[in-house]
């Protein structure tokens, strides 16, 4: 089963949290503190593998986890690291934020392994807080959140070249021939149901990659048919060539199909419609003399256009070669680079924020109630009787904003805040 597309769940480990001990001894009663740091939590890691080349794994598992890392313990013993969870691609995955549609990462060229989430860092045990003037702390730095991600995985197929054009106008003979590729021909009037890939092979080490697009149909951008589900695998190639039954052999006029392609290219992406292309008048050796001459017709149309119009037999091979070496030396004109999607979403900066939620509101005069999951779980946390933690826990609400979003309300000195069954005087 191919299958190009999937929606997943991926959560990186939290952080483990640190721990509160003091060293307890025969002959030393007052030991220090003695509270190990956190592990860190495991990342989320997506890697290509060669040996892929459909997402269908994808489809029966949809949640994917990293571990967390363990919590300090006594005696200084630091709590181990999560383990990593390593997701293996096929070349060419495009991993996008489900809600946005930003890209996270594009899985192609160099670009063989990369870290999407993070895992959380370990808190810092209590031996980190003791001061001179603290020497018996208990607060311990928590660990930091889990990293957590809904996003769509889509492949698109690596090609120099791509071949379009309806269903049922040869392509698959065409690629058959041309390249190593072995794709089921037959006399189909819908479509191929997944991209075929094949290497082209000319003399001297010349040659290039080619993908059959399955076929299109007129509504194909406007997701009618297949099409829509398969435009996404020519956003790579760097030029076209567009088949057409030159024949007519099905009753099919060749350029009014290339104008309906070419339509729905553009109406798909306005960027596609205008990489290089090059027309292959196929099935000529179902042209017989006496006929009027349906090529010249095509060439006549599309010439002027800046389109090279060839006369091929994907059947028989006639005019094959000299459609290849021509493509193969205007490749050699074009970017070399491989077409690869830049990075739009960044999960460090972008969950960040969204990791912390809270309201603040004005219940009535003097008195101001802050709430969120981000705060609970602090406060939870947090040793507010000792100075170390109620300054963590004060950093904590200036950085996150919460401090200007009180100032904004109009508090003032003396003003009670209220969190979750604790309450403060406001002071500056």
């Amino acid at each position: 089963m191919f299958a190009d597309r999937a929606k997943i769940f991926i959560k990186s480990g939290k952080g483990g949290d640190g721990h509160v001990s003091f060293r307890r001894e025969l002959y030393v009663p007052n030991g220090g503190p003695d509270g190990g740091d956190g592990g860190k939590g495991g990342d989320v890691i997506f890697e290509v593998d060669d040996g892929l080349n459909t997402l269908v794994d994808f489809r029966h598992r949809t949640k994917y986890c990293a571990e967390p890392g363990e919590n300090g313990k006594k005696k200084r013993c630091h709590g181990a690291n999560g383990k990593d969870i390593v997701l293996r691609v096929p070349e060419g995955t495009v991993i996008k934020e489900s809600e946005t549609g930003k890209i996270v990462a594009d899985m192609s060229g160099e670009n063989r392994r990369q870290v999407i989430l993070k895992g959380g860092r370990g808190g810092l045990g209590n031996q980190h807080f003791a001061t001179a003037t603290m020497q018996v702390p208990k607060y311990a730095q928590p660990g930091q959140p889990a990293q957590e991600l809904w996003v769509n995985l889509e492949l698109k197929v690596i090609a120099d070249v791509g071949l379009l054009g309806f269903p049922n106008v040869g392509k698959s003979t065409f690629l058959s021939r041309v390249t190593n590729a072995n794709p089921k021909i037959a006399n189909y009037h819908f479509t191929t149901l997944a991209p075929n890939l094949g290497v082209v092979d000319l003399s001297d080490g010349e040659g290039f990659v080619l993908a059959d697009i399955p076929g299109l149909i007129e509504g194909a951008s406007l997701g009618a048919g297949l099409g829509h589900e398969f435009l996404r695998h020519i956003e790579r190639t760097k030029m076209m060539i567009h088949v057409v039954d030159a024949s007519g052999s099905e009753g099919r006029d060749p350029i009014e199909d290339i104008y309906k392609i070419n339509s729905e290219l553009e109406k798909y992406n306005k960027e596609l419609s205008e990489r290089p292309q090059v027309i292959a008048a196929n099935k000529t050796d179902l042209i017989f003399e006496g006929d009027q001459d349906p090529v010249e017709r095509i060439r006549a149309e599309f010439e002027p256009k800046g389109y090279k119009v060839f006369a091929i037999s994907g059947v028989t091979g006639d005019g094959v070669q000299d459609l290849l070496w021509y493509v193969n030396n205007q490749l050699k004109t074009l970017d070399t680079k491989p077409i690869i999607f830049e990075q739009e979403f960044f999960p460090e900066d972008e969950l960040l924020v969204a990791d912390l939620p809270y309201t603040v509101e004005k219940e009535e005069d003097g008195i101001f109630i802050v709430e969120g999951p981000k705060i609970e779980k602090m406060l939870g946390y947090t040793n507010l009787d000792s100075e170390k933690g109620f300054r963590f826990f004060q950093n904590f609400l200036k950085e996150t904003g919460i401090l200007d979003k009180l100032e904004e309300l109009g508090v003032q000195e003396g003003d009670t805040i209220r969190m979750y069954g604790l309450s403060f005087e406001y002071y500056k």
